[in-house]
């Protein structure tokens, strides 16, 4: 009883710091003689954007960009509760998953899915007992995540690693516990090569985890467990097992090769995929020989209308700012940089939006 009270103490405790954090994040914004523009969504592109946001803001004094790292989800249900709830809640959201078609049907104001950058999803380890390089099948892979190869010494392991000593360990899956676009674009790959994913899962934002699935927050939460969890594996951005220094596995992929997470992976793996006109295009399963298995775009959540000239002019010259110059700084917080043709797409759909005044 004294353990339950003391957790529902400090659970309203920190309700009540965070509705004071938004209490004055409003009068802040209220305070602040410019424009504040307010977005909220996806984890895998964090880095990126606060050093876009942090970057902008100081060239452009009349501008303060909010963003909160809450995961696509979250992200989504804001964007589409400015319709809902009748007011403002984000003026962008930001996803990994790109938007439904039924979920844009919802969005009165029109919406445009606009990709402005791209990842790997890696499988993140924690083995400081093994050295090298580690290798995992497909097979090998989707068995971890379906809770059917349970230890790290299993022959499916094992027939890709010749010469690695592998420890009798129970492997430890680590995995996100809240809605997530990183999450979405790990199960739509497992959905394309895996028939018995396809069957029990397919691709979705949320997953009831097989197993005793260890569980965390955020691409940042789910990295730092893997970090001081030894025996575990997860998914998590490059960019965040990179920041960690975390092991990450070389992949199998479609044309049975073993291909290590990379800028260089990555950008073949986005070379193999034509953007269509919408702006919304999977891999699930990229062809070609140095293409590493998982990798995405993210998107952000625009509104086509938005209620002054004012607000639609510098979510116009922001991401514009984004899709140009803002590419320079994604290659160094291991993000890749987007392909000419998307950039071009993306710019003239950020073109065609207008205020509803």
């Amino acid at each position: 009883m004294k353990s339950r009270s003391l957790e529902l103490l400090i659970t309203v405790g920190l309700l009540a710091v965070l509705g004071g954090c938004s209490s004055v994040d409003r009068e802040a914004d209220t305070a602040f003689p410019g424009t504040v523009l307010r977005g909220a969504g996806a984890t895998f592109p964090s880095l990126l954007y606060n050093r876009w946001f942090s970057t902008y803001e100081k060239d452009h004094a009349q501008i303060s960009i909010r963003y909160d790292s809450v995961g696509s989800g979250e992200g989504l249900r804001r964007f589409k509760g400015r319709n809902v709830e009748g007011k403002d809640l984000v003026d962008f959201g930001a996803s990994d998953a790109a938007m439904e078609d039924g979920d844009m049907a919802e969005v009165s104001n029109g919406v445009i899915l606009l990709p402005v950058t791209a990842g790997s999803v890696v499988l993140a380890y924690n083995l400081p007992m093994v050295e090298g390089e580690l290798r995992l099948s497909r097979r090998a892979y989707t068995g971890i995540f379906l809770g059917e190869v349970r230890g790290w010494d299993d022959p499916l392991i094992a027939e890709a690693n010749p010469g690695i000593t592998l420890p009798q360990l129970t492997i430890t899956v680590a995995v996100r516990q809240d809605p997530s676009g990183t999450t979405y674009a790990l199960t739509k790959h497992l959905d394309a090569v895996s028939d018995q994913w396809r069957r029990q899962f397919g691709p979705r934002t949320l997953v009831d985890w097989p197993g005793n699935a260890m569980r965390a927050k955020g691409n940042e939460g789910l990295a730092g467990r893997i970090q001081q969890s030894i025996g575990s594996i997860g998914y998590v951005g490059y960019e965040f097992a990179a920041r960690l220094g975390l092991k990450m596995a070389t992949l199998e992929n479609r044309e049975r090769n073993f291909v290590k997470p990379s800028q260089q992976s990555s950008v073949a793996s986005l070379s193999a995929v034509q953007l269509p006109h919408n702006l919304r295009v999977f891999l699930p399963d990229p062809p070609g020989r140095d293409s590493y298995p998982i990798v995405t775009y993210s998107w952000v959540l625009l509104y086509r209308n938005y209620p002054t000239a004012e607000k639609a002019r510098e979510i116009r010259n922001l991401f514009r700012w984004c899709l140009v110059e803002g590419q320079n700084y994604a290659p160094e917080l291991h993000y890749v940089r987007l392909p000419v043709d998307v950039t071009d797409k993306a710019l003239a759909a950020l073109n065609t939006i207008t205020p509803t005044e």
